[in-house]
C-alpha cells in the first residue's frame, strides 16, 4: 500500500497529459492497480463553517458556509446541500438544495424559512434562516460538490436559539445606541451655538432702527 501511495505522488494523482501516459509503455502491476477506479487519486473539496452560532428567537440568522476546490468552479456543476438534525433524537431533514438555482423546501418546518445567501463564483454556499423558532435548535450540515471534487468534509453549524441576546451582545447594542444619541445631542448643541453666535455678530436691522428711535425720544 505504501508503494502505491508513493507511486500516486510521483504520478501527481493520475493527472498526466496523454503524451506522458503514452511514454509509460511498460505498465507494472502496481501502476495498473493505481489506475483502477478503486485506487484513483481524487482531490477533496474543503468546506468551512462558523461552527457554533447563537440567534434570538424570531430573528433572522445567517449560516455561513464557504468552500475551496482544486477543480475549476463552474456554476452549472456545483451542488450545495443543507440538512438539519434536531437536538436529541431526531431524523435528518432536508433544508435546502442549490444547483444553478435555489430549490427551497415546499413543506416541513423549513418551508418559507430559508433563503439562498451564497455566491458560487465567490465560493460561498451560505443560507439565511428567517424568524428562527426554538425548533431550529440543532445541527445544520453544509455539503458542497464540484465534480470531479465530490469527496471532502461536511461543514457543520450548531445553532442555538435563545430567548434574549447574550449579555455581551446587549452591551454592544446599548453602547451603540447611547453613542448615537450622544452624537445627535452634540450636533444639535453645536448648531444652536453657531446660530446664537451668528445673531450676536450680525444683529437684525429692525432692532437697530428701533433702538435709534428710542434714543431720539429720550433726548
Amino acid at each position: 500500500q505504501l508503494s502505491i501511495i508513493a507511486l500516486c505522488n510521483e504520478l501527481t494523482c493520475a493527472r498526466h497529459s496523454p503524451a506522458e501516459h503514452r511514454r509509460q509503455s511498460f505498465p507494472t502491476p502496481e501502476t495498473e492497480r493505481l489506475h483502477s477506479p478503486s485506487w484513483r487519486c481524487v482531490s477533496g473539496i474543503r468546506v468551512f463553517t462558523a461552527g457554533d452560532v447563537t440567534a434570538v428567537n424570531g430573528t433572522d440568522v445567517r449560516l455561513k458556509c464557504t468552500f475551496q476546490s482544486s477543480a475549476a468552479i463552474r456554476a452549472s456543476s456545483v451542488a450545495v446541500s443543507w440538512t438539519f438534525r434536531p437536538l436529541g433524537s431526531g431524523h435528518e431533514e432536508t433544508v435546502f438544495y442549490y444547483q444553478e438555482r435555489p430549490f427551497a423546501p415546499s413543506e416541513g418546518r423549513f418551508k418559507k424559512k430559508v433563503e439562498w445567501a451564497g455566491d458560487i463564483s465567490g465560493r460561498d454556499a451560505s443560507v439565511v434562516l428567517r424568524r428562527v423558532p426554538f425548533s431550529f435548535n440543532g445541527t445544520f450540515s453544509c455539503q458542497v460538490k464540484n465534480p470531479p471534487d465530490v469527496h471532502g468534509n461536511v461543514g457543520v453549524v450548531r445553532l442555538q436559539v435563545v430567548r434574549t441576546a447574550p449579555l455581551s451582545e446587549m452591551l454592544i447594542l446599548c453602547v451603540a445606541i447611547g453613542g448615537a444619541v450622544l452624537l445627535i445631542l452634540l450636533l444639535v448643541m453645536m448648531v444652536v451655538s453657531l446660530r446664537r453666535c451668528h445673531r450676536r455678530r450680525n444683529p437684525e436691522p429692525n432692532h437697530t432702527v428701533l433702538r435709534h428711535e428710542h434714543n431720539l425720544i429720550n433726548c
